[in-house]
């Protein structure tokens, strides 16, 4: 009997993936994967590193070759072969095969398309001037590589301030480069919310990258000497020797479009939650499709490796025939993290401005949000470094939307947690009761995740009433800063009176009765502390959540501070 034929047009994550959990599920079906480029599996999230010299040999970054599918899973990679086109009515694909020039066409039963996305590439002027790059490939790599060598760069424009652009400030820096990041938003980060961005701008300006923020580039031009103009719409213009493009991605819909398939909204190929495009014997799969947020059921398209690599065993499961298990999909909730200089950013969940951007204002997107500080271990223990939460969640029910944190230590185990926790519906009364492990050097008896969720549960509870500098209401609240008067002295609120923690109790009769108080200190500690003694002698008072670090964006510097 003839066997069922799988074709698989792209490799990577999601393709390749799905290729080798279908063959783990059935030796009765023909797996042919085909890759437009030489490589079939490799990690693109590595590539940075490699032009940075962290990853020393290119050959590390091969996940797996044409040769091993073959011999481990009987499975066909045609590399350097480019898919032209779909024939959904014959059921075939036409395929050249980029060595030869050869075209022909190879019949499917079923069909999974995994094409990715394409690094955005606006038609800048002089965007195709010699020294501006992207990354999306090894070759890109090697094209970077051979070109910093060859010219000696010694200072790089990096177009876009997201992953690959801090990825690749932090691996240029290493090399010695002179690093400057122009990005059109205000912030850094997209991903993360502006008051936590802050942080990350602080960082980088403190260790002497220059940023460009809220204004759009306007072009390139080439000087004599093979450098680099680069025309800001600010009106500035930098002079580097190279330039990288990193302003994010789109998905690679092309195929999927010129055949008929379905595509979203948002630009990507649709499908459900088993793969499955508007074709029922064509699935889609990773940077390609338009997939659903996890706690909203929303359309969002996710760049992400994680969920690439989910969706391409959901797939193959349904392939195979396993549809009495009915496996689903079950959403993204965009869990990612970046590294750059030391510094660590995580996120995962809704971000406040995804929820400010939804139209409608009801159910679980009634939402409140705290902010937390603190070591990433006992304070007592040498080596405490700061980090800052956020955590998002609804003011219903306590079920946790989101959470956000930035540092040096200890991000990615807090962000791991809560997103745990999120997969699982979970609440902040659930992080408050969380058990985890102990030791001091590495975490606290309460661990910030917890103390995240103590401070959320007692704000629902009605305990720990709580304000934002972003409230109107400001301006009309009496402000406390109970820090100590030579902190007062450095930088405080407009405003602002000063009444140290310590002195709060004998000077109560100086305070107004018929004013809301605010109360604020560096972190929102000792802050939290005051309001507490106010609200038990009868006085209305809100503590501001996370301080006045929250308005400065940045950090202080003792862990073990207890005034803020």
């Amino acid at each position: 009997m003839k066997k069922k034929r799988l074709l698989i047009v792209g490799g990577v994550a999601g393709g390749a993936s799905c290729a080798a959990r279908a063959r783990r599920l059935s030796e009765d079906i023909e797996i042919v994967i085909f890759e437009r480029g030489p490589h079939v599996s490799y990690a693109n999230c590595g590539l940075p590193y490699y032009v940075g010299e962290t990853i020393t040999e290119e050959k590390n970054l091969f996940v797996s070759s044409p040769g091993l599918f073959r011999v481990w899973f009987d499975i066909d990679v045609r590399a350097n072969s480019n898919v032209l086109s779909i024939d959904r009515d014959k059921k075939r694909i036409e395929v050249q095969d980029l060595k030869t020039g050869n075209v022909y066409w190879e019949s499917y039963d079923t069909l999974v398309l995994s094409p990715g996305a394409a690094p955005l590439r606006p038609k800048f002027e002089g965007v195709d001037t010699p020294g501006i790059f992207s990354l999306r490939t090894i070759q890109d790599s090697r094209d970077i590589i051979n070109w910093i060598e060859e010219k000696k760069v010694k200072s790089v424009a990096v177009i876009g301030g997201g992953f690959i652009g801090l990825e690749m400030t932090e691996n240029l820096k290493q090399l010695g480069a002179e690093v400057f990041i122009i990005e059109r938003e205000k912030q850094l980060m997209p991903v993360i919310d502006s008051e936590m961005a802050a942080f990350v701008h602080e960082h980088l300006d403190t260790n002497g990258v220059v940023l460009h923020l809220g204004s759009p580039v306007a072009g390139f031009k080439q000087a004599m000497d093979e450098s680099i103009s680069v025309m800001i719409a600010s009106g500035k213009t930098l002079t580097v020797d190279m330039v990288l493009l990193t302003m994010g991605v789109r998905p690679e819909v092309e195929l999927a479009k010129d055949c008929g398939l379905t595509i979203g909204e948002l630009g990507g190929i649709l499908v459900d939650d088993q793969q499955r495009t508007s074709d029922e014997d064509i699935f889609a799969v990773g940077d390609a499709v338009q997939t659903r947020d996890f706690i909203t059921g929303r359309e969002r398209l996710v760049p992400l490796a994680g969920p690439a690599n989910r969706q391409g065993r959901t797939a193959a499961d349904i392939i195979v025939g396993r549809n009495s298990e009915l496996p689903r999909f079950r959403g993204v909730q965009a869990s990612s993290i970046c590294g750059v200089l030391g510094l660590t950013i995580a996120s995962t969940g809704l971000t406040e401005k995804n929820l400010k951007g939804f139209a409608d204002d009801t159910g679980p997107y009634l939402y409140e949000k705290i902010y937390l500080e603190s070591g990433h271990h006992a304070g007592y223990y040498p080596g405490a470094q700061m980090l800052t939460l956020k955590l998002i969640f609804s003011r219903d029910d306590g079920r946790i939307l989101g959470a956000q944190a930035v540092g040096k230590e200890g991000v990615d185990k807090r962000i791991d947690v809560i997103a745990m926790a999120i997969q699982m519906n979970g609440t902040v009364f659930d992080l408050e009761e969380a058990e985890l492990c102990y030791a001091p050097q590495y975490g606290m008896a309460k661990d910030p995740v917890n103390v995240a969720g103590m401070i959320a549960a007692n704000v629902l509870r009605g305990h720990f009433p709580i304000k934002h500098w972003d409230d109107p209401a400001a301006s009309e609240a009496y402000i406390i800063d109970v820090r100590g008067p030579e902190e007062f002295a450095e930088g405080h609120v407009q405003g602002a009176v000063n009444i140290p923690l310590n002195r709060l109790r004998a000077q109560m009769d100086q305070l107004p009765r018929d004013r809301e108080i605010w109360t604020y200190c560096r972190q929102g500690k000792a802050s939290y502390f005051a309001a507490r003694i106010l609200a038990l002698h009868g006085f209305q008072v809100r503590n501001v959540s996370g301080g006045l670090n929250i308005i400065k964006g940045g950090w202080s510097r003792d862990c073990r501070d207890n005034n803020g």
